[in-house]
């Protein structure tokens, strides 16, 4: 596991960036998994940039989202402050502005009348596809990887979860408030891909950023493995794995000189 830790959010954003721009190039026809939320918009803003000012090619790329609101789902007819389903946030902050095809991109239906029927159809279209080549993911307040909340399964699938108050209140915080929407309108379950599903991924990208999930991001990396930091399963992967932090993020990290002098020493001798 490489622990990168960066001074603050914007070069965070660009080194993660790099990363998934390293795996485009190699594989053109990659599978990429993604995540919504506010970490990973200045990840999107400078692949954007990759793509317009250096000719990153989304062409061939296939992406699978981790989750979404049931409920919801995209309407491009509708303002902006109207939708917030996930889908809508990923086609304002990413593939509208690069070349990727629609039908490469698959993110969970928030507006299927079979969620159940669904989440077997999503499970067989990863694995159709190959596999995912690289999961990005962020990190819930509470340890959550996509809405795999406290207490999943650390073998589950991609299904329907309720979702807690932290999570509820995180995310009323972060994007429903600021389109004037009351808490109570917001959906309370979602389709999110499992905790096993996530670990089916070939490599793993987390980034995080902030002082709010310094506390969250020790106990991930640094604390035990446990079902009820669902995020603390990064510690089972057998693929390459890259976590991606600001300082205030990295702010709790026991061994945060160790992981420096780590990423000193690969980048002297070019490992």
């Amino acid at each position: 596991m490489d622990i990168i830790i960066r001074e603050n959010y914007e070069q965070m954003s660009k080194y993660a960036a790099e990363i998934i721009a390293g795996y485009v190039k190699s594989k053109p026809d990659c599978v990429l998994g993604l995540a919504t939320g506010a970490t990973p918009i200045g990840t999107y803003q400078e692949l954007v940039r990759m793509h317009r000012e250096e000719g990153l090619d989304f062409s061939q790329v296939k992406t699978f989202n981790l989750d979404e609101y049931l409920g919801v789902g995209i309407d491009l007819g509708k303002p902006y402050h109207l939708d917030q389903s996930y889908a809508r946030f990923m086609h304002e902050e990413l593939f509208k502005h690069i070349n990727i095809k629609r039908e490469n991109i698959q993110i969970p239906d928030g507006q299927t009348k079979e969620p159940k029927e669904f989440c077997i159809w999503y499970e067989k279209e990863i694995k159709k596809a190959g596999g995912i080549d690289l999961q990005l993911l962020g990190l819930g307040g509470d340890g959550h990887w996509g809405f795999n909340e406290p207490g999943s399964s650390l073998g589950s699938r991609t299904r329907v979860v309720a979702l807690t108050e932290q999570t509820l209140d995180d995310n009323y915080e972060a994007f429903y408030k600021k389109a004037n929407i009351e808490r109570n309108q917001m959906p309370h379950f979602a389709i999110t891909m499992g905790i096993g599903t996530i670990l089916d991924a070939k490599n793993i990208l987390m980034i995080v950023n902030g002082s709010k999930k310094a506390d969250v991001v020790a106990k991930c990396l640094e604390g035990p493995l446990t079902s009820q930091i669902t995020a603390s399963a990064i510690q089972l992967h057998s693929g390459n794995i890259s976590v991606v932090l600001d300082e205030a993020a990295a702010s709790k990290l026991v061994h945060s000189d160790h992981y420096r002098h780590v990423e000193n020493m690969k980048r002297r001798y070019e490992l």
